[in-house]
């Protein structure tokens, strides 16, 4: 209900997971906490989800992410 918001999964097993969507009339456990990635490898036998670390430079105070994809070249 109040978990991640999107999940993309590369056909080698690894998962990028966005969270952290702020949106009127959804409830957010963590208001004042910007969004975030998450990168799980779904290969491991007990796999967990482990947040990955975003550039410096970025916005992340206003980082509200809606949806994630992937492009594999």
């Amino acid at each position: 209900e109040a978990g991640s918001e999107d999940i993309d999964i590369l056909p080698n097993g690894l998962a990028f997971i966005s969270s952290g969507l702020k949106y009127p009339g959804v409830k957010s456990f963590a208001p004042d906490k910007p969004g975030e990635i998450f990168l799980m490898d779904l290969n491991e036998d007990k796999p967990r989800a482990v947040e990955l670390r975003i550039s410096r430079g970025f916005d992340l105070a206003s980082f509200n992410p809606h949806g994630i994809s992937t492009y594999v070249d």
